[in-house]
């Protein structure tokens, strides 16, 4: 090992005494270089190799890289890079080759090396980095598209690049991804001899020896690319998608009639051609529009776009009455409203047209339960307080156990004043089941706290411990305990503890509010502290180390502590302590004792 470590080293030497040669690093910097380069070899030489050992290498030789970069840049000398840079490269890239060798599924890795050379340039290397990992991993069709947007727009070889994705396509015959860049790739390749032509007649050359197939020219590859795809993969998605890449070039007109016409009549039922069929209207405004307008004449003809887009809307609607329909209409409406326009009038009217969508919907009992918070927030924003209400109330017929419908409900009724508040709260949980009933109750007593006597909210802590589940009525322990104090006061709080403590579950937070509580009185008592960290170890002792730690504490710096008890109390722990816990609590143990923790 010895020798191959020399051996290393001494092929950096030309590297090194150039970089001090021409005044780059000093004899000094060149002795540190060497010493840290000895360090790292040596450890990838070992017999038990470790992943880290080769990225810290590769790591320091590309910081060198860039150092040696910069040094440059600051001296203005540019020379003997075959007998510098070019050393250090082809030495990462063998650490990089050696590292991926030996892990070959850290896909990292190999995504490093690709980005090290994209970075140096190394054009010829990353060719070969990337067929090696094709062939390792050719389970990921995004290394695939990577490797042949490299060759397309990198390397300018769309024949390179369309045997990357045939190769692909073997592997992955119905990945949509792989069609859509595919079919892409065949576009910009088309778009680029279009280009070339084009500049070859501005130039008035003779194109005899240029062979320019006019099929491909116009899209022919990317069409046949879509029939192919279009066989293998169902969905309106993969339809769109292509579609949006299509209309980045000018020459498809032809390409996305056929793929509309197909989308239309495959997918006439899905809610999404719909939807895509009523946005385009928008476009197809922008385009008629002429560039000397007014703002009123712009607004008017916003207003007309929109309306034609909202006429489709209105025959989807009748055409496929489900919910996902409905959602695309709202959505679409809510968009429109929700973009910024000086235009008041504009602005009314996308409202109202919203307003109506939602009500429409409602009444078709097509409003999916989760738009009803959108339309209600809609509703108070526009001060239709009344209508809110309404609306809040049928929300809750319709979707009776849903705890999230009676909270919004609630909240409209609460920031509204209204009276029925307390009536509300009283059907919401006799018709939500009791293990979801928790958010409703933190709300209630939330409510009553700002709004009732404290004998009404105290009854009411209580009625949800026994009207809650077990798990939930931790919660409501700690929030009544909380309440208690800021209400009844040190004494009051005491009782409400001694009387909580009668019945589990309870949380370690519990326990380490009333603790909290105690150490804030002016005549904070040892005697009750022990209390409470007895109560809560009963519970929590097996599981806690930090709590018999923060007794211990508690004995050694309390005035009416005891330190004698540290031992039981370390004892005991040791004992009741389960796993990995004991050493835990051993090691800050050990520091506490020497005044560390």
């Amino acid at each position: 090992m010895a020798e191959r470590v020399e051996q290393r080293l001494e092929d950096r030497v030309p590297e090194l005494e150039q970089l001090e040669r021409v005044g780059l690093f000093t004899r000094r910097e060149i002795r540190a270089v060497l010493r840290k380069a000895s360090a790292l070899e040596y450890k990838i030489q070992r017999r038990a190799l470790r992943k880290e050992d080769f990225v810290n290498y590769i790591q320091y030789e590309i910081n060198l890289l860039e150092l040696i970069k910069k040094r440059r840049a600051r001296i203005g000398y540019s020379f003997k890079k075959d007998e510098i840079e070019y050393s250090i490269l082809h030495r990462v890239h063998s650490l990089f080759n050696r590292a991926t060798g030996k892990w070959k599924d850290d896909l990292q890795l190999w995504l490093s090396h690709v980005a090290f050379c994209k970075q140096w340039n190394s054009k010829h290397q990353l060719s070969k980095v990337f067929s090696t990992m094709l062939a390792i991993h050719p389970n990921k069709p995004e290394l695939w598209i990577m490797a042949a947007k490299w060759e397309m727009e990198t390397q300018l070889s769309s024949e390179s690049a369309r045997h990357l994705f045939l190769r692909a396509l073997r592997f992955h015959p119905e990945c949509p991804k792989l069609y859509q860049e595919y079919f892409r790739m065949e576009l910009m390749h088309a778009e680029k001899q279009r280009k070339e032509k084009k500049e070859f007649e501005q130039a008035k050359m003779d194109l005899g020896e240029f062979n320019y197939c006019e099929e491909i020219l116009n899209g022919e590859m990317a069409r046949i690319i879509y029939r192919d795809a279009a066989q293998k993969i169902k969905g309106v998605e993969f339809h769109l998608a292509v579609l949006s890449i299509a209309k980045l070039f000018d020459f498809t007109q032809d390409l996305q009639k056929e793929i509309l016409e197909s989308l239309q009549t495959k997918y006439t039922d899905d809610p999404l051609t719909w939807d895509y069929m009523a946005r385009r209207e928008l476009e197809l405004g922008s385009l008629q529009s002429t560039e000397h307008t007014t703002k009123q004449m712009k607004v008017s003809e916003m207003t007309q776009r929109e309306e034609r887009c909202c006429a489709v809307f209105e025959e989807s609607v009748r055409a496929v009455p489900t919910e996902d329909m409905w959602k695309c209409y709202i959505t679409f409406c809510l968009e429109r409203y929700n973009r910024k326009t000086n235009s008041e009038e504009l602005k009314q009217k996308r409202l109202e047209r919203t307003l109506c969508v939602f009500n429409k919907a409602h009444e078709s009992s097509l409003l999916p339960e989760a738009l009803y918070k959108q339309w209600l927030q809609l509703l108070l924003e526009s001060s239709l307080f009344e209508k809110a209400t309404e609306v809040a109330e049928a929300a809750t017929k319709r979707f009776s156990l849903s705890v999230e419908m009676w909270q919004m409900r609630l909240q409209v009724l609460i920031q509204l004043k209204s009276d029925g508040v307390a009536q509300c709260f009283e059907e919401a949980v006799k018709h939500v089941k009791s293990k979801d009933t928790l958010p409703l109750w933190t709300l209630w007593v939330e409510w009553s706290e700002g709004t009732n006597s404290k004998e009404d909210t105290e009854a009411l802590y209580q009625r949800s411990l026994s009207s809650t589940t077990p798990a939930e009525s931790v919660t409501m322990k700690e929030k009544y305990l909380d309440w208690t104090y800021r209400h009844g006061g040190y004494k009051k709080v005491r009782r409400v503890f001694t009387s909580l403590c009668e019945n589990r579950p309870f949380s370690l937070d519990f326990f380490r509010k009333m603790i909290q509580i105690e150490k804030e009185q002016e005549s904070c008592k040892m005697l009750h502290l022990r209390e409470y960290y007895e109560r809560a170890l009963r519970e929590f002792g097996s599981t806690n180390s930090d709590l018999w730690l923060d007794y211990i504490k508690e004995e050694l710096s309390h005035p009416q502590g005891k330190p004698e008890n540290c031992g039981s109390i370390h004892w005991r722990a040791m004992k009741m302590l389960q796993g990995d816990l004991v050493e835990d609590f051993v090691s800050k143990y050990t520091l506490l004792q020497t005044g560390h923790l």
